[in-house]
């Protein structure tokens, strides 16, 4: 893994707005699809109830912030078994999976809000590590 600096928005409490913000954080340079995968998995795997990540979240922390569309690939293809939240993943608006109703049932059973445009409130909501 090397080092890497990249820019993402996060929500500033002090502007009340999404600001950019830069992080350190290690990219991989080499790997498998199989290991993102297991890696993106891993990491859904973490997001506790009430909460919800984005595409682009879970990317940066599997080390590659480039493939925000490979974890939407992976977690179409992740396996029944593995019993992830799958339905707490969303787009960097906060927008749910088209078609997958059942997702907007499963976050307002965790008593995730969403606003008025459908989106999930992620002022409230966004799983924050750091």
């Amino acid at each position: 893994m090397y080092p890497s600096t990249i820019e993402h928005l996060e929500f500033s409490p002090h502007s009340n707005k999404f600001v950019p913000c830069f992080e350190f954080i290690p990219v991989k340079k080499t790997g498998t699809k199989e290991e993102f995968y297991s890696d993106v998995y891993q990491t859904v795997k973490e997001i506790p109830p009430g909460f919800v990540s984005t595409y682009g979240q879970i990317a940066r922390l599997a080390g590659q912030p480039q493939y925000s569309r490979l974890v939407g690939r992976a977690m179409s293809h992740a396996p029944a078994y593995l019993n992830l939240p799958c339905h707490r993943v969303v787009n960097s608006q906060g927008r749910t999976v088209p078609g997958w109703t059942e997702q907007r049932k499963l976050l307002l059973s965790e008593n995730i809000t969403f606003k008025s445009n459908g989106c999930v409130d992620l002022k409230r909501h966004l799983w924050r590590l750091f």
